[in-house]
């Protein structure tokens, strides 16, 4: 059954009429017709399973027949990393941490950034197709670029990677389920004075292996590592 998204719909509606966008996509691209039935998801844990009552291209009008919703997680995977210089690095990492279960992305201003700008948008939509395509039912929270220092004192304690020589624990180590950020740097890392300020605030320092990874790789790894902390404590 095909797809779709929508973050105004709530528990309470019996009709719904989708985006121009989403209705575009249902009647032109897909030709679904009157009749046919669909997947709405809201982004914050419901499932909507609706039939098309006027199959508009620019208003599709669809009629809610069931709904299935379930608890927010009681746990947070949120990686704080430094925009890539390539953006397509940094989207095919929003992709598949999406599809792992990462719940909330911050993206950082360092010192050492060679992107400074990004484009938002085109981030979001980048996470919603990510949910769908991995039938995810909340939608990661997608935090707008922030600097380091603010960060920081915003988000006291967590864990930090960089290269350089120091004591490190793994991740398995050094994680929380609740309140624990980890900080992956720019492809030319943290500075020193950003590490000493993260430690000075609470954070811990981490190893992502003996092998030194590319920004978005270290990114995946450090939530694929996280999310298996958090399947094991389900078991």
């Amino acid at each position: 059954m095909h797809l779709f998204y929508d973050p105004s719909l709530s528990s309470k509606q019996e009709i719904h009429t989708l985006s121009e966008e989403e209705s575009k996509h249902a009647c032109r691209v897909l030709r679904l017709k009157e009749g046919n039935e669909i997947l709405l998801l809201n982004g914050t844990g419901i499932e909507f399973t609706a039939k098309i009552k006027d199959a508009n291209p620019k208003k599709c009008l669809v009629e809610i027949v069931s709904q299935m919703e379930v608890a927010a997680p009681s746990y947070s995977i949120h990686i704080a990393i430094a925009p890539t210089k390539n953006n397509d690095r940094l989207e095919w990492f929003l992709e598949k941490a999406t599809e792992i279960g990462i719940t909330e992305i911050t993206l950082l201003l360092c010192s050492n950034n060679e992107r400074k700008q990004i484009k938002e948008e085109r981030f979001e939509k980048i996470l919603i197709s990510a949910m769908k395509q991995s039938k995810r039912l909340f939608l990661p929270k997608l935090n707008t670029l922030v600097s380091f220092k603010e960060f920081i004192e915003k988000n006291p304690k967590g864990l930090i990677a960089h290269c350089y020589d120091a004591k490190k624990q793994t991740i398995e180590t050094g994680f929380s389920l609740v309140n624990c950020p980890v900080l992956i740097g720019p492809e030319g890392d943290f500075t020193e004075q950003e590490v000493n300020l993260a430690l000075k605030n609470g954070y811990k320092t981490i190893t992502l292996g003996e092998n030194r990874l590319r920004t978005e790789t270290a990114g995946l790894y450090a939530c694929m590592q996280a999310k298996l902390l958090v399947d094991k404590q389900k078991i």
